[in-house]
């Protein structure tokens, strides 16, 4: 089975678009996403109805997703997402409002041995930066394998005989996993990375060779920097696609 992962859209349309486009996204069986379908971008209505349009899919709900969707308020959000998140619920429509309302809370279990969440194993709100929060995170997680979004940074965390180690992901590359091994993997954002590199980034794990493919692609940035500007969100918002932070 190939499962393509994903997570943080953040209602950058060019760059969803482009990732479904990609040959490797049309090989895969199941598209497995962690979370924040909107915030920060201009088009949340267009992303949903793309997201929705996708079939063989598992999807859990992200922060910023519950926010735009009045579950909770945006009065934790620094000002910036809090701008953004608040200009979504105006934009979107009832019908997309009821759709983030009823996307499911992580942490999941997919096909019984593979865990998604968007932030942590046991709360989908904490951010997993270090290896500390990462080894917290594996003591709630009851597969060999889980994948999880929120801070947009591509990585991978080792646990092996009580023992947590890294793998940066920076660039196209693949990791065969080891069965008495477990992990805790990010795939980056499809919408805002924040490794100091603005192309996008997905994974592909192929469950049957154990194996890891971690891909970045280029996508049509100026344009969606334009819409954000148009539609008077802040400027830090298309900024930052360039620069990756």
């Amino acid at each position: 089975m190939k499962y393509l992962i994903f997570s943080d859209i953040h209602s950058n349309l060019e760059a969803f678009e482009k990732l479904l486009s990609l040959k490797k996204a049309q090989e895969v069986d199941k598209f497995l996403f962690l979370g924040d379908m909107v915030g920060y971008g201009a088009d949340p209505n267009d992303t949903i109805a793309l997201f929705r349009s996708i079939k063989n899919i598992h999807f859990i709900r992200g922060n910023h997703d519950k926010v735009v969707a009045n579950l909770e308020s945006s009065s934790l959000f620094n000002p910036v997402a809090a701008f953004s998140a608040e200009w979504s619920k105006v934009q979107i429509t009832k019908e997309n409002q009821e759709f983030l309302k009823s996307i499911k809370k992580g942490s999941e279990i997919v096909d019984h041995f593979i865990t998604l969440c968007h932030g942590s194993t046991f709360d989908e709100d904490y951010y997993v930066f270090s290896m500390f929060e990462a080894v917290e995170s594996f003591k709630f997680m009851e597969t060999s394998i889980g994948f999880f979004g929120h801070t947009h940074f591509p990585i991978i965390y080792l646990l092996r005989n009580e023992k947590i180690d890294i793998v940066p992901l920076n660039r196209n590359n693949k990791i065969k996993l080891d069965p008495n091994t477990r992990y805790l993997i990010n795939p980056g954002s499809i919408g805002q990375p924040r490794d100091k590199n603005p192309n996008p980034s997905f994974m592909i794990f192929d469950s049957k060779r154990r194996e890891i493919s971690f891909y970045r692609f280029s996508y049509n940035l100026k344009k969606t920097q334009q819409k954000i500007r148009e539609a008077g969100l802040p400027e830090i918002l298309a900024s930052r696609l360039e620069s990756g932070i």
